[in-house]
């Protein structure tokens, strides 16, 4: 469907790609993936002609069709939201008219064995296949489908395009490109705009989609549940994998693994050699072996290994002041912009070294509430009061448009440290990927990815206890948001998150606060055990709303009760978590024995030995592994029960 072959991109002396090449086939499901700078974007665009390739080619078949969503656009705002997103059907519309002009021509005509009869019958015929596949008779559903997916409510219909935020606007621009039904999406990012609930209705409409998509992502829940094949950029090379992104992370490393045990056994095998050419190069005797082994060597196809991308993030949070116990207290707090009423009644407390996530549609209060808790909102219902000794840290979601972008990398910092941290400056960006020339780079010129990290660095510049953080990880790639997520597990303050990646989250959090519909609710749990009692409740409102009306339902339908085949399927399924419960509850006692013993043998050690530490950290991981996956089991199993 799309070949792109033997293509190169050089700017100056610097060269992004490097002859690389790969074929697009109707129906794949392929992940983008690459650092921050390897050029995902880059090759997005060149696919869609908006870029040139230094050499090498990109070729289309004639009918491929080609939808594209950059991270950035401008939206049009003159119209409403169903006008704009009626916009997707202008082809349509021109369908409907020509087949309207064709059937009235058919009809006046009555040179019925006529070749000229003929084409215009097989034109319909085409318009109408070509109508149908566009989904012209289920326009006004499809919209309302669609628009309904991606978050937007019935009442937002006929609201005004420019009233919608930029992220709400990319969703419009990502419904309009969704009813186009093009051969192949091309989508950049498309998950950095919208929430959880609608990341997975998105995941479930390209899983069953019947053209081709790839995906530029970060989040490897969306990639695992979309793609079965992963093409990764690295240092201007590419490497396909026909695996989804977790699969293709562990195959990479097997392969780097043989790569490196298969080069250092032909090292071997050529040092060993080179030793015999030289130590019987001047014996006669032994010039016919010498020149086979010479010819050997010729003759040898050397194994190369890839070179690797190991330049990372250093993330270390300074440790949390002491604080007090109670670090936010909030009291029937809620909120209201003019007439437009956000949320209120939320009632909890955020205690010291918590660390919890803030999720739910956009525009029902995450963000509001963050600005609440830093002071720069004041609440219009309740309050809000921070404990003994707060200090707060906190990353913007629009960081972007908070920096001066004529300013550099390295003032940006300057102009916010004081005291001696101002020595370490270039040590901090350092550690954030801002090296040599790096640092005097200004703002504006800087990737998405490249000012998140600059604006983590600004955290760094004193020590907090409560950092709040909105959408931390929407420029990062994958490698520097593991980095940030092992940091702030490390971290001893406490943390509050808005972020809609579930991966991002999973094992960190140990509460979820959901917005919705103009409250807050509490759930004690990590995000995948919230997304299951999530789900439960959402079953649990269509029942109710759907039993009234079915009039003569029988007793059993109303209340709501399972059926014998619906009860013994549970039955078996609650048998099968609890014996995997079970299971690792044994393993995690055989490891609490095994640590017991090495906490025994570590204190009466006399002596230093690196294998027996790295023997125990081990065994300290896999410890925390089992205790994840207990905790997930043991949820699921409850939420099983309450079925």
């Amino acid at each position: 469907m799309i070949s792109l072959d033997s293509l190169t991109v050089s700017y100056g002396g610097w060269t992004l790609f490097d002859n690389i090449s790969f074929l697009i086939n109707p129906k794949d499901r392929i992940g983008l993936v690459g650092k921050n700078g390897a050029g995902k974007t880059t090759l997005l665009r060149l696919i869609i002609g908006d870029q040139q390739p230094t050499s090498g080619a990109v070729t289309k078949n004639a009918d491929c069709t080609v939808g594209y969503l950059p991270q950035q656009m401008k939206v049009a705002d003159t119209t409403t939201l169903a006008e704009e997103t009626a916009k997707a059907f202008d082809e349509v519309l021109r369908l409907e008219a020509e087949i309207e002009r064709l059937t009235l021509e058919i009809g006046e005509r009555d040179d019925y064995e006529s070749e000229a009869y003929a084409e215009l019958l097989h034109r319909l015929n085409d318009a109408n296949d070509r109508y149908h596949i566009l989904g012209g008779e289920t326009r006004d559903a499809d919209i309302e489908k669609t628009l309904l997916g991606l978050g937007f409510r019935r009442e937002d219909f006929g609201r005004a395009t420019s009233e919608f935020s930029g992220g709400w606007r990319m969703r419009i621009e990502l419904a309009k490109l969704l009813l186009r039904r093009p051969s192949i999406f091309l989508l950049d990012e498309p998950t950095n705009h919208l929430d959880i609930e609608s990341i997975q209705w998105l995941e479930e409409y390209l899983k069953n989609y019947n053209g081709a998509v790839l995906v530029i992502s970060h989040d490897r829940a969306f990639l695992d549940n979309v793609t079965n094949r992963t093409v990764e950029l690295s240092l201007g090379k590419i490497y396909d994998y026909k695996v989804p992104y977790s699969k293709f992370v562990e195959l990479r490393a097997e392969r780097r693994e043989q790569q490196l045990a298969a080069y250092e056994n032909q090292q071997r095998l050529i040092e060993k050699t080179e030793e015999f050419i030289e130590k019987f190069r001047y014996k006669p005797t032994k010039s016919n072996q010498v020149q086979s082994r010479i010819k050997q060597l010729e003759k040898l196809d050397r194994i190369e290994v890839d070179e690797e991308d190991l330049a990372t993030l250093n993330i270390k949070f300074p440790p949390a002041p002491r604080s007090g116990q109670v670090v936010a207290e909030l009291k029937e707090l809620g909120m209201s912009f003019g007439r437009k009423h956000v949320f209120s009644g939320a009632e909890f407390t955020i205690s010291k070294g918590d660390k919890i996530a803030l999720v739910g549609r956009n525009g029902e209060g995450k963000t509001t509430l963050a600005r609440m808790l830093i002071g720069q909102l004041t609440p219009t219902e309740g309050s809000i009061r921070l404990g003994a000794n707060v200090n707060i840290g906190y990353y913007a979601q629009n960081q972007e448009d908070l920096m001066n972008g004529e300013i550099t990398v390295y003032d940006t910092l300057d102009k916010v440290a004081v005291g001696d941290i101002r020595t370490r400056l270039r040590d901090i960006l350092g550690a954030f990927l801002f090296r040599g020339e790096d640092v005097e780079k200004k703002v504006k010129v800087l990737s998405g990815g490249e000012r998140s990290r600059l604006a983590l660095a600004s955290l760094m510049l004193e020590p907090h206890n409560l950092l709040v953080l909105d959408e931390p990880t929407n420029h990062m790639d994958m490698r520097s948001k593991d980095i940030l997520k092992s940091a702030l597990l490390k971290y001893d303050g406490t943390v509050v998150v808005v972020s809609h990646d579930r991966e991002f989250l999973d094992g960190m959090v140990d509460k979820v606060y959901e917005f919705r519909d103009g409250g807050v609710k509490e759930y004690l749990g990590g995000i995948y055990y919230f997304l299951e009692k999530r789900k439960l409740e959402s079953l649990r409102e269509v029942e109710r709303k759907a039993v009234p009306a079915v009039a003569a339902a029988p007793k059993e339908a109303s209340t709501g009760k399972l059926s014998y085949e619906q009860k013994k399927e549970q039955e078996k399924q609650v048998r099968k978590l609890r014996k995997a419960v079970e299971a690792v509850e044994a393993e995690l006692a055989e490891v609490e024995r095994e640590i017991a013993a090495w906490d025994e043998k570590l204190a009466a050690a006399t002596e230093y030995v690196e294998a027996d530490y790295v023997a125990y950290n081990a065994l300290k991981a896999q410890y925390e592994r089992l205790m994840h996956e207990w905790e997930k089991t043991s949820y699921e199993l409850e939420l099983t029960e309450e079925q």
